[in-house]
């Protein structure tokens, strides 16, 4: 059964989302794609291991650590192409980053298929795990600050978190 639980983070109230067996998603109350094909309104608020091993996660993050996603038994929402993308996020090391363009070139090299660096942004921007899969690292290939679901300034606090 999903449940749904409250986080109060530096950057304002995460939504968290699992079953007993993963998480499926983290999000900024007021990100973009919030609640992204999920009904908060009949997921009842609760709580079980799973969503506490995700508090336990974000707690140590911002406390200045380093915890690794591959402790938690994420389960994202989302497409196939998705899930490729989303798994070469996860690839990224803490306090560092990558462009979309890296990230295409590493699609490919993985899948063998070609994809665009504005498809990758399409679905680093759907990113339905927020931090945990850090999409945060993304930059414009210039090094640029661009989108991020949660806003911009929540982007710039996590990656100087990061350093």
């Amino acid at each position: 059964m999903l449940q749904q639980i409250e986080f109060h983070s530096p950057l304002g109230k995460l939504i968290l989302v699992a079953n007993d067996h993963n998480l499926h998603s983290i999000w900024f109350k007021d990100q973009t794609y919030f609640g992204a094909g999920f009904d908060l309104n009949t997921i009842p608020k609760g709580n079980n291991a799973i969503l506490e091993q995700g508090i336990d996660w974000l707690n140590t993050y911002f406390a200045h650590k380093n915890p690794s996603p591959h402790t938690l038994p994420l389960s994202p929402k989302v497409t196939p192409y998705r899930q490729e993308v989303l798994k070469l996020l996860l690839e990224i090391p803490y306090g560092q980053t990558r462009s979309y363009l890296d990230l295409a070139q590493s699609f490919e090299k993985k899948t063998g298929r070609p994809t665009s660096p504005r498809a990758i942004g399409g679905a680093v921007g759907h990113n339905p795990i927020s931090i945990i899969i850090p999409c945060h690292r993304i930059l414009g290939h210039d090094g640029s600050l661009t989108g991020y679901a949660g806003g911009i300034e929540r982007k710039i606090w996590l990656l100087e978190h990061e350093n």
